[in-house]
């Protein structure tokens, strides 16, 4: 049983709206990515076998029955022995109920249970980094087209250069120098553009392989609503909310219940047994000799360790330092949390400084290369002079589309960081989510041994059927 999803209703956090014929928005695309992706599978299917380590540690403490049969052929049977049958069916069913653990039972589900807790947190997690990738892959795709595009456009106005160059060089109006010049820019343009176009294959194979299918007219993604507004409060919510920091601490939880399970192993053990025997000769004993007989026993079974080589003891040593170990993790996330929260928020702000800067550098650029042109019409400028303006212009526009990009991954992970990037707050298409709790809840009281799930089969989808990418844009 692995699609157990549950009804909900989407929180508006990235309200990513409907999209046009023929198009796709981000949320499509992380919708696709959501039901799709191996790797979000693969950890729902983690998850899962997680769960069940809970029913196996409550197994430890429950009653067990086990049922036993032997049949015997005496081949040869001893000189003095009378009564020695010749064959014998010997039956025997047991029964034992632990009553006296040390707390070893106990323990041990009480570190399950906050590992199943943990791994719901890690799952939360591997949501958002998937999230993440998808977001960031998809910018890249619309980032990159755009590049292509500008750099399609710069070789076109290169080559109308070169011919127009070219054409006031036969007339004795400029220089073979001038030419060169424009061939050489040319050339270089054209190579910037392959450069370009096999940045833009790579980003689109990325995005079929997250979410598997390939990029169609992509949509320009809606702003990123819910951003802190200081770097502290990103902190603090991404301390509050972050599944990394709650998967850690559940993990030093079990480790500390580790500890008392390891501790367990040098108490006494109690246990209630029974046992009923069957034995039935076959009449091979002999006339008037009982062939059969039944036997039932019960009482209460007691271990107590008094020496077992060290071994309690390493475990419980082996415990402490695991969980001073989980400990530490905790701390670790916790500072990695800060440094990544801090980091993504300074690169949004600088990002979204630079889009500034070059939204402002475009239309002096603009405004120069017009100037520049118009001068050299009068002689006043070389055609040097508007090579370099055009260069100039391109890398403002490339310069800007890169900010823009950068801008909405950097928030975008900034969200990430707060807990705030998860299918939960995404608003994703289809209605239903994936609940790990209902599989945790079908399987944490289950206690028959024939219970098990239908075969495995994968759920996410191959990709080898897509055709490979090519750098073609639409205009």
């Amino acid at each position: 049983m692995k699609s157990r999803f549950i009804p909900w209703i989407a929180l508006p956090v990235l309200a990513l709206g409907a999209s046009p014929l023929a198009a796709e928005t981000l949320r499509e695309a992380l919708t696709k990515a959501y039901v799709n992706n191996p790797t979000l599978a693969g950890a729902r299917d983690a998850q899962r076998a997680n769960d069940e380590n809970v029913p196996i540690a409550k197994a430890r403490g429950l009653p067990s029955v086990d049922l036993s049969g032997t049949f015997n052929e005496n081949i040869k049977s001893a000189a003095n022995s009378f009564f020695t049958p010749g064959r014998q069916i010997l039956g025997q069913v047991a029964l034992a109920v632990p009553l006296y653990t040390g707390g070893a039972v106990r323990n041990s589900v009480r570190a399950a249970d906050a590992r199943v807790k943990a791994g719901q947190a890690n799952l939360r997690g591997a949501e958002s980094d998937l999230f993440t990738a998808v977001v960031s892959t998809y910018l890249d795709v619309l980032r990159d087209e755009s590049i292509v595009g500008l750099n399609q456009g710069q070789v076109s106005v290169l080559r109308t250069n070169l011919e127009a160059t070219k054409d006031r060089f036969e007339v004795g109006d400029l220089t073979r120098t001038d030419v060169a010049q424009s061939e050489a820019r040319l050339a270089i343009a054209q190579s910037q553009l392959e450069s370009t176009e096999a940045q833009l294959i790579a980003s689109r194979e990325r995005y079929i392989q997250l979410v598997g299918t390939a990029p169609v007219a992509l949509v320009q993604p809606p702003t990123l609503p819910g951003l802190p507004d200081t770097a502290l409060n990103a902190v603090d919510r991404a301390l509050d909310n972050n599944p990394d920091l709650a998967a850690a601490k559940k993990a030093a939880d079990a480790a500390s219940f580790d500890i008392a399970s390891a501790k367990a192993s040098r108490l006494p053990r109690i246990q209630g047994v029974a046992n009923t025997n069957y034995a039935n000769s076959l009449g091979s004993v002999g006339p008037g000799v009982p062939g059969k007989s039944t036997s039932v026993a019960a009482g209460v079974q007691a271990s107590i360790p008094l020496f077992q080589g060290g071994g309690p003891s390493a475990q419980v040593r082996q415990a402490q330092a695991r969980a001073g170990q989980s400990m530490e993790q905790v701390i670790e996330v916790e500072r990695s949390i800060v440094a990544q929260t801090r980091s993504a928020y300074a690169i949004w702000q600088a990002a979204n400084a630079v889009i500034v800067s070059s939204e402002k550098a475009v239309a002096a650029n603009s405004l120069s290369l017009e100037g520049v042109r118009a001068e050299n019409s009068v002689g006043n400028r070389s055609i040097l002079d508007i090579l370099n303006a055009e260069q100039e212009l391109l890398n403002s526009k490339v310069q800007l589309v890169s900010a823009r990009r950068n801008a909405y991954v950097a928030g975008f992970a900034v969200l990430a960081a707060m807990g705030q990037a998860e299918a939960r707050d995404l608003g994703l298409d289809g209605g239903l989510l994936y609940d790990p709790q209902l599989n945790f809840e079908r399987v944490r009281k289950k206690i028959w041994d024939w219970a098990d799930d239908p075969a495995p089969k994968a759920d996410s989808t191959r990709t080898v059927d897509i055709p490979a990418q090519n750098p073609s844009i639409k205009p």
